[in-house]
């Protein structure tokens, strides 16, 4: 297979754009709590414990194969099936990759304490379990109630494949990781923005011996990655998805394409249904930025849906 070339600067160059229009569009509301001579340093604490966060930058943990900046409210748990069918490419032969083998997530979170989500899922694909965290930074902040224009959270998980222990030479080899940034904008009432830096690690790599008898890994133990997110609410009750992953690290073989999605989101009070159809085909992160071998470009999409139901205590 062709290796793809990364153009690593663009990339960051393109987040860095993406910022600046976050940080720009309706103006940094940080200057208005600048400190004054006579007691602005106290005043600027006040606002700053003061301040609400927005409502509603997404209304999901999920924007299609992503998590969001979103950590829902104290004592709530959430619960999520998530579904991805085959690709599309057969067309009639298996109804759009409908009738094609397809993988499953079952997934539960809560909230014990503000701003700190933990959760555990089992998947489909490898019998693989995952558990993960999400905690928010940093939330921006209501025009004129505080200082911070964007929202920052931080998410990790480890997964571990669970098949039989021989496809593994040793118990380590099971285990996979990734960890990543998301920042984001809520820039107008019906639209949203966010960014994420990724990395992805696995203990295990496919490797081949040389003519020296030296083992070479086909692939890196790491890989990073970036995002970029968008939501525009057409209505209260439905929005428009767009998702796009671009791979970073360039591997000796069998790079990763990047993913393109867009969907469609159906919000109710507690409950969340996304329509996918993007060409990422697994429902665990590292392993979709790790392995994707689907080529957005020649139309190698797979349709799917994220569901969730949340619960208040």
């Amino acid at each position: 297979m062709k290796n793809i070339k990364i153009k690593t600067g663009t990339c960051l160059r393109l987040v860095g754009f993406v910022l600046l229009i976050m940080l720009s569009a309706n103006g940094l509301i940080a200057q208005s709590a600048a400190p004054d001579s006579s007691g602005g340093k106290h005043k600027l604490m006040q606002k700053f414990r003061a301040m609400k966060p927005v409502k509603n930058t997404f209304d999901d943990n999920y924007i299609l194969d992503n998590q969001t900046v979103i950590v829902n409210r104290k004592k709530s748990i959430q619960f999520d099936i998530q579904h991805r069918f085959g690709v599309v490419t057969n067309g009639y032969k298996d109804f759009l990759g409908i009738f094609s083998a397809a993988n499953i997530r079952f997934g539960m979170s809560g909230v014990p304490c503000d701003k700190l989500m933990l959760g555990w899922g089992f998947n489909k694909y490898n019998l693989t379990w995952d558990f993960d965290g999400k905690f928010a930074l940093m939330r921006q902040s209501e025009k004129g109630k505080g200082i911070w224009p964007l929202s920052i959270t931080a998410y990790a998980n480890i997964a571990v494949d669970s098949r039989n222990k021989k496809n593994f030479v040793r118990g380590v080899d099971r285990l996979s990781y990734f960890g990543q940034i998301l920042i984001a904008r809520k820039i107008t009432k019906n639209f949203s923005l966010q960014v994420g830096a990724d990395v992805s690690w696995f203990n295990n790599v496919e490797a081949y011996i040389n003519t020296k008898g030296e083992i070479i890994p086909k692939r890196n133990n790491e890989h990073f990655a970036v995002s970029v997110m968008a939501r525009y609410k057409c209505t209260d009750k439905i929005g428009i998805l767009i998702n796009y992953d671009q791979p970073l690290t360039k591997h000796l073989t069998d790079n990763p394409h990047p993913n393109l999605g867009i969907g469609l989101d159906f919000t109710l009070a507690q409950h969340d249904f996304q329509v996918t159809f993007s060409n990422f085909n697994t429902l665990i992160p590292q392993i979709n930025n790790f392995y994707n071998q689907n080529d957005y470009k020649k139309g190698s999409f797979c349709i799917g849906f994220n569901m969730s139901r949340l619960w208040y205590f």
